[in-house]
């Protein structure tokens, strides 16, 4: 018995060392006085200053954001909409349709995704002149976002006790405030995975925003890949050491928030 356990703890252990060994080797590198990618020569700050000193990235940067904040609001709104929709069918049938038809864009490669995204922006542009930009990545990311958004929000509707909403009707309350003072309380934690999973595929997406953005816009993935194609820059450690943290925290803090919440229910 003890001997299954210690060899289920050094399997653990070589699963994590597998998927976070890149990222710490990463990390270290990022604090490397030299470019050197396989000889660490010291210890410095100096890539994480370059690293804010460099207009280009920034504004990568502030792009990338903007459109995973705006993305990910898009697609958490009209998810929770669409997710009470499907609860509320009634056919086993139709509901089973949509269900398929909703999975279709996460099992769809993002290649064929973004080409077939450019088409479309392409015919719409010969018909009306429509500029590739912020605009046209904005749809093509809510599309591939919309159902993370849905498949979160699902499972808390189906958790939900549906007298709930029945019993706030009958004190008078309208449906939809019934809706936002007694559904939406509910199904908070799943319209928020929604939207931190579709704030983080938003955030590093490159293939679908490389067929999409035209010359109008310019997010941080592609900003890396023609640095990279040239040379790999240490401020790019610096900066994945950056964007690592900040969503491990981001994550952290959910969890917190959300295990508080059920300790208090």
């Amino acid at each position: 018995m003890k001997k299954g356990k210690a060899l289920s703890h050094v399997f653990t252990a070589l699963v994590m060392l597998f998927l976070f060994a890149p990222i710490l080797v990463l990390i270290v590198f990022s604090f490397n006085e030299s470019k050197s990618r396989a000889l660490f020569t010291g210890f410095t700050f100096r890539w994480y200053v370059e690293l804010f000193r460099n207009e280009t990235i920034m504004s990568a940067l502030w792009g990338s954001v903007s459109m995973a904040v705006c993305a990910s609001t898009v697609a958490a709104v009209v998810g929770t909409a669409a997710a009470v929709g499907i609860y509320k069918l009634r056919g086993k049938r139709v509901k089973s349709l949509i269900m398929n038809v909703t999975y279709l864009p996460i099992l769809n490669p993002e290649i064929v995704t973004g080409i077939s995204m450019m088409l479309l922006f392409v015919y719409i542009k010969n018909l009306t002149g429509l500029r590739l930009g912020f605009g046209t990545v904005l749809i093509a990311h809510v599309t591939f976002c919309l159902p993370y958004a849905i498949l979160s929000v699902l499972p808390k509707l189906r958790q939900m006790d549906p007298s709930l909403y029945e019993a706030a009707q009958d004190l008078g309350c309208p449906p939809v405030k019934a809706f936002f003072k007694v559904v939406l309380p509910e199904i908070m934690p799943g319209v928020i995975s929604g939207y931190l999973m579709s704030f983080t595929f938003s955030l590093d997406d490159f293939i679908i925003t490389y067929f999409t953005s035209g010359s109008g816009f310019t997010s941080l993935p592609l900003v890396i890949y023609s640095m990279v194609r040239k040379k790999v820059n240490p401020q790019i450690n610096a900066l994945s050491a950056i964007i690592f943290v900040a969503v491990l925290l981001l994550l952290l803090i959910s969890n917190l928030v959300q295990a508080r919440r059920e300790k208090a229910d």
